[in-house]
Parts: structure tokens; C-alpha cells; sequence
């Protein structure tokens, strides 16, 4: 017979909430059903930041531009690992809100469609809301129905369901990230190591940049050494962190602010308030990082 647990003992959490199940639906109601009461805005905060880091990865309109980009000759694209339904390419690339799309997967009208007739709809949606300075996207995932979603949907050029912590890239993911110039990350950051990035990049001529948002109560220590042994710096956005979601519960929160005590931060007025906080990481070739500082990058926006 085990022994009593003390009641004055504080009850420490293992980890955050999961919410594995909306990611494997054939469409993002669920994912917008179940996060949107929790206020999750991280996809609205790095909106505007992916789109400022375009022009400066190299997206300038001039596909192949033979300077020390990826593959030259290649399509420039972006590459959005743990892209679920391809949320950030609808972001990145249209004219819309993030709280329009919580409203619009979430309205009586949408809830009346089968999967077939909301892709349908999405694709007329997304169409008359296309920015004219959109840039190709390819999806990764482990979440083969949440790919097809945003293939469908037409919100990723290209989508792939592969787990690159547990097997090495397909030939054709190989081929398509060619010419990728920027990796964004928004979701995903705790899932993932060094590997995912290692077989993605390893061998190539001239890097790509990396911006994730990373969430305070983790580390992104793997990823950045595994990037570093590839020729690249990552640095830090020490300015500000960005709140991602309220807690499901007490439990939770005092899972979130031991954590972030644990990994050197202070969560006060942060995690200590009811969210989760993210953190940005941008990665990029050391001499562009160099010549560039991220704090300079920022302010210059």
C-alpha cells in the first residue's frame, strides 16, 4: 500500500496540457474550437514578424538570385515546420486576421459544412483574400490529415506528413526545400531536436534563416547548437516575449512558472498572469548575423 501524499505538499505538474487530438482532424475546427476559448494568438504574433523577416531572407521577387541563396536557381520559398492546417501560409499570404479565422471556423455557418464543402469554401475564402506579394509555402508535419487540409485548402504549395525526428527526409521533401530561405516555427519547438533541422540542412551551400517562437518554459538549446554546427548564429529576442495562451488550469500555471524559473527566466507579470509566453529565436549565417545583430534587425524593422 503506498503512503498518503502530504496535503501540504505543493502538486507539480509534469507538463502542459496536451492537445494531440485537433491536430489529426480532417479540418482545423477542433483546432480552432479548442484553442480559441484559451485565447491562443501565437499564429497573430508571427504574422507580422515572418512577413518583416521576408525581404530581408531574401525574398525580393528575383527567384534563383545566384548570391549565396540556397540552391540558386531554386524557387524561393518558406518552410513551416509543424505547419498543422497550414494556419501561418493563410497568415503569411492573405489578407486576414487571426481572430477572422477563429470567428470563421468557429461560426454556426461553418459548422454546417462537411470537410469537402469547407475546402471548398476555403479555397474561394482564401482566393479573394490572396496578398499580390505572396511567396510559396511548403508544409511539414507529422499530421498527415492536417497536411492534406492545407494542400487542399490551397494554403501550402506543398505539403508533406513525415517525422524527421524518427527518419531521414523523402527524396521529394529533399527536392522541394531546395530553395527555402526562411524556416518558421510557431508551434512546434518543444517537439522537435536538432535532427529535424540536421536532415533538412545538412550539406548545403548557404543556409536558410530560422525564426521560432519557443515557448519560455523550454529550451531551445538542441536546436541552436545543432544549427551552429552547421555555420549559424541564433540569437535571442531579449526585448519582449509574446503570451500564447491562458492556462487550462492552476496545475498548469504552477507547471509553467516553475519551469520558467527553472530555465533561468523570471515569470513574473508573465507566466505569474495566466499565459503561456513565447520567446523569438532567429538563426541565421554567422557573417549575416554578424554584420546584422537581431536587436539592430528589430529596430530597423
Amino acid at each position: 500500500m503506498t503512503a498518503a501524499r502530504n496535503q501540504h505538499t505543493p502538486v507539480t505538474p509534469a507538463r502542459m496540457t496536451r492537445f494531440d487530438d485537433i491536430y489529426g482532424q480532417p479540418d482545423p475546427r477542433p483546432y480552432f474550437g479548442a484553442l480559441g476559448p484559451l485565447g491562443y494568438q501565437t499564429p497573430h504574433h508571427a504574422q507580422s514578424v515572418f512577413r518583416g523577416l521576408l525581404p530581408l531572407a531574401g525574398f525580393d521577387g528575383s527567384p534563383g538570385r545566384p548570391d549565396g541563396v540556397p540552391d540558386a536557381g531554386a524557387p524561393a520559398t518558406v518552410l513551416d515546420i509543424c505547419c498543422s492546417y497550414g494556419i501561418n501560409a493563410a497568415l503569411l499570404n492573405h489578407h486576414v486576421t487571426f481572430e477572422e479565422l477563429r470567428e470563421r471556423y468557429t461560426s454556426p455557418e461553418v459548422a454546417r459544412l462537411t470537410t469537402a464543402e469547407l475546402i471548398a469554401s476555403d479555397r474561394a475564402y482564401y482566393a479573394a483574400r490572396r496578398r499580390p506579394d505572396a511567396v510559396p509555402v511548403i508544409g511539414l508535419d507529422i499530421s498527415a490529415p492536417a497536411v492534406a487540409y492545407g494542400r487542399e485548402a490551397g494554403l501550402v504549395d506543398e505539403g508533406f506528413a513525415e517525422n524527421l525526428e524518427a527518419a531521414e527526409p523523402s527524396p521529394a521533401l529533399h527536392r522541394a526545400t531546395r530553395g527555402t530561405r526562411l524556416i518558421t516555427v510557431t508551434g512546434g519547438a518543444s517537439f522537435l531536436s536538432a535532427r529535424t533541422f540536421r536532415a533538412l540542412l545538412e550539406g548545403r551551400r548557404e543556409q536558410p534563416w530560422v525564426a521560432a517562437f519557443v515557448l519560455r518554459t523550454g529550451s531551445y538549446r538542441d536546436i541552436a547548437d545543432g544549427l551552429a554546427r552547421l555555420g549559424m548564429t541564433t540569437e535571442k529576442d531579449t526585448s519582449r516575449t509574446y503570451p500564447q495562451r491562458r492556462f487550462t488550469d492552476e496545475d498548469e500555471q504552477r507547471y509553467a512558472v516553475g519551469a520558467v524559473a527553472a530555465a533561468g527566466d523570471d515569470p513574473r507579470g508573465k507566466e505569474t498572469d495566466g499565459h503561456f509566453h513565447t520567446a523569438l529565436y532567429l538563426t541565421r549565417p554567422r557573417a549575416q548575423a554578424a554584420a546584422r545583430p537581431l536587436h539592430v534587425l528589430l529596430r530597423d524593422g
